[in-house]
Order: structure tokens, then sequence, then C-alpha cells
């Protein structure tokens, strides 16, 4: 599959052709997240199938669409340090869904002879969810300290009796990744393939952290930036629409925050042109504070509950 053309920050309206492995993949996650709705009801809503193939692919989305950036060459981090841990809670409605946590390890680990960032993501069901089937997941990343791209990511995914585990090693120089998978018992390796890239990535976690590096307040609403990603076994490209600041009431204070948007394909999942939205703080530390997906039915929050161990205070 051919990765889109990587573009600089364009004003105003464009549009963006998908490849159509890349399509086919962003509807088939929207089946996923729409076929309850239009069959089930709302108790089989928050069935295990729900919640073992919905969770993972609501973080994922959010993720990614948080997960945009310039194509800034040498990217400044002011923004986040080791031992940072920022936790939200997950509701749909009124419902209290899951506990989601981004934490930096205290300490720096080596890889590749280089400093990195440890970073996980952790993502658990909770309350009344859990009757219909548990979620324990966790995303990880191995960050470069010095340009901020991954040079090893990782996933663990416990869903009822689900499993996947798999690690990715990210070659930045001679763009390829590796990719390895296990047993259910995440110690028998069971595949290994490697896969061609043409430029540096991103994975689903480290982009993210890569955004906070940037110089956001040049931004203009109407500005639309892209990065370069792997997940999955597939390469993407990743559409962000600045839509300007607003002020937010939080659970760690009222925040001046910027406001994105990822573009996500017309689909029976979501409401409007834009259904997915993150409030990233106005400030140095650039920590999401929130995150809001409108679906077909009700909508989807992410909403920060603390934050510990900011580099700036």
């Amino acid at each position: 599959m051919k990765l889109l053309k990587q573009q600089a920050i364009t004003k105003g309206e464009t549009t963006i052709v998908l490849d159509g492995q890349i399509r086919n993949f962003i509807h088939q996650m929207a089946l996923f997240f729409v076929l309850p709705f239009n069959k089930l009801n709302f108790c089989q809503v928050l069935s295990l199938n729900f919640m073992r193939k919905h969770f993972s692919l609501v973080i994922l989305v959010l993720l990614l669409g948080s997960s945009r950036a310039f194509s800034q060459q040498n990217p400044q981090n002011d923004a986040f340090t080791f031992g940072e841990e920022l936790n939200f809670e997950v509701s749909y409605g009124w419902l209290n869904l899951a506990d989601a946590k981004l934490q930096i390890n205290k300490k720096p680990h080596t890889q590749n002879n280089r400093p990195h960032y440890k970073i996980d993501v952790y993502g658990k069901t909770k309350g009344a969810a859990t009757i219909f089937g548990k979620v324990n997941d966790n995303w990880g990343t191995y960050l470069d300290t010095t340009d901020i791209y991954p040079s090893l990511s990782y996933r663990h995914i416990e869903e009822g009796k689900y499993r996947k585990h798999e690690k990715v090693y990210f070659d930045q120089v001679n763009y390829t990744a590796l990719v390895e998978l296990f047993e259910k018992d995440n110690k028998t390796l069971k595949s290994v393939k490697e896969y061609k890239l043409v430029s540096k990535v991103q994975d689903i976690v480290s982009g993210f952290y890569y955004l906070r590096t940037l110089d956001l307040e040049k931004l203009k609403p109407g500005d639309i930036v892209f990065i370069p990603g792997f997940f999955d076994k597939e390469r993407y490209n990743i559409k962000l629409i600045y839509e300007g600041t607003e002020s937010l009431e939080t659970e760690i204070g009222e925040k001046d925050t910027y406001i994105f948007s990822p573009e996500v394909p017309k689909n029976k999942l979501f409401r409007g042109d834009y259904p997915v939205k993150v409030w990233v703080t106005q400030d140095q530390n650039k920590i999401p504070v929130k995150i809001k997906a409108n679906l077909f039915l009700g909508s989807l929050n992410f909403d920060i509950v603390n934050a510990k161990g900011l580099r700036n205070n």
C-alpha cells in the first residue's frame, strides 16, 4: 500500500484522497462501531463483544486523531518529561465505562545506544462495564529523547478471551518496520515480518507526544497538518484541522485550550462533519484535557481527572 505524500501546513479547506486500503480499514472500523447501535439494545451494546471490539478501537481513533504534526525537522521538547502521568475517565452518556492512563516512566531507557522515554497508555474497564467482559489494554512506545521518533512500540491487548501481543521495531534511518506477533501466552513468537516505509513514522502513542513538542501558537483556524504513521501493519497519513481556542472547565481547573479535529470519512458511526474533537492546554505542557466523539447515538468522552509530574508548573 502506498503512503500518501506528506504535506506541509496548508490554509483553509483541503481534500485528502485516501489510499484504497486505508479507506477500507476506516470503513471496517466504522462498521464495528455502528452495528451494535443498529442491531442491539442498550444492554447488548455494553456486552463483551462491544467492549472487546470497540473500546480499543475508540482509543485508537482518538489517539490517531491526536497524532498530528507539522513537518518540523528538529522538535524541541519543553512540554513533557520523565515521570509524567495523565489520568482520564471514559464515559458514554451517564455511564462511566473505563479508566485510561498515559504514563512516562521515571527513568530513561536505552534503545539503539540512545536514551528513550518509555511511554505507556493503559485502558481498563470498570464498574458495571466489567460485568459484560473485562478490558485491560496496554499500548507502549520507546521514544527517542532527541528526535522524538519511536524505536520500538508494543501492544498487549486483553479483552475478554481475546489476546494480542505485538512488538514493532522501527529503523528510522533505513525506513523499515519489523513486526513480531506472539501467541496468547506472550512468550512464544508467532510470526515476524518486515515492512518497507518511505519516511520516518510515528506509532499510535508517540505521535501524540510529538504533537506536544510543536509550536502551536503559530496555528490559525483552518490550518491543516499531516503526519505519516504506522499501525497494525499499515502506513497512514493523518489529517488534523485546527479549530481555534476555548476556555474549558476541567477536574484540574479552568484551562485555556487549543481545539483540534481529525478528519473522519463520512460513515454511519459519527455525527457531524468533524465529530471528534481534542482539547489541548494552551500552556507549556500542552496536555489533552478532553476528547469527545459524537457518535450516531450519544457521545463518548475522555475527561482528565488528574495530572502528575508535569514538566512545567
